[in-house]
């Protein structure tokens, strides 16, 4: 999404009032990648204070054979200026497959179509840099077995409740295993389990912004498992309301959790 509501370069909401216009012009908009620049003018979410990009980069520089693992589109790897002399990635969704070697290979990076709730495809210590933003699970027994002795995990998670307005908007109170699940001290508790160090663990929860219907229903179609039965038929009562709100009482607000992880393997 764009920056932060509090960045002074702001967008101003969308102008379109008629309820259809937006709600057409979301569900024909594409949701491949992790490319979120429709949402500009839209929507705005808060960045966590670490600029996860920016630091994987300065990693990325440093190191010899790097893993990204549910790469997406490719987007966030394709930011870092260096990249090391092997540098592969893995994606699940074939679109995103597609996008992401459209976009990856030119920098050599060779990008591997993988299940997200499959063993990874390489040998036992292959690695000395895996990295993620936003995986849907983080698998850290496979993670553990591709690094190096010394190699270190660098990622940023989805943490629990995550944009919990949103979903329970639509799908009411949700149950409290459900609200705290992607905890970090419980995926803590799985790195360690599988032998990692945890030279690092922060978590921050972050303001969102919606500015129209249109940008909901954006979202809730491109982060499918937040309400995993949305389409706009079965919910165009609630997102009427919505709509209706946002214009009556100003933008929907939201809060995303994210936390960031620096794991080792042990020499």
């Amino acid at each position: 999404m764009s920056n932060s509501p509090s960045d002074p370069a702001r967008p101003a909401p969308h102008t379109f009032d008629d309820f259809d216009d937006l709600v057409a012009e979301a569900e024909a908009a594409p949701t491949a990648g992790w490319d979120f620049s429709w949402f500009e003018g839209r929507a705005t979410e808060a960045r966590p204070s670490w600029r996860y990009a920016e630091a994987m980069a300065q990693r990325l520089a440093r190191a010899e054979a790097s893993l990204d693992i549910q790469t997406g589109g490719g987007e966030v790897l394709a930011s870092a200026a260096t990249l090391p002399p092997l540098a592969v990635a893995t994606e699940g969704w074939p679109a995103n497959v597609a996008k992401a070697t459209a976009l990856l290979h030119p920098r050599g990076v060779a990008v591997v179509a993988s299940p997200e709730d499959a063993p990874l495809p390489f040998a036992d210590g292959a690695f000395d840099l895996v990295t993620s933003r936003h995986p849907v699970r983080a698998r850290f027994g496979e993670i553990a077995r591709v690094l190096r002795p010394g190699g270190t995990y660098f990622a940023q998670h989805v943490g629990p409740a995550s944009a919990f307005e949103v979903v329970e908007y639509f799908l009411g109170p949700q149950p409290a295993e459900v609200r705290n699940g992607r905890h970090p001290d419980l995926e803590r508790a799985e790195a360690e389990a599988a032998g990692l160090e945890v030279v690092d663990l922060r978590a921050e929860r972050l303001r969102m912004e919606f500015f129209d219907v249109g940008a909901v229903v954006h979202f809730l179609r491109k982060v499918v498992w937040m309400v995993p039965d949305f389409s706009v038929e079965k919910y165009r009562p609630r997102l009427r309301e919505l709509h209706d709100r946002i214009r009556a009482e100003g933008p929907f607000v939201a809060h995303s959790s994210r936390h960031l992880f620096d794991l080792r393997k042990p020499v």
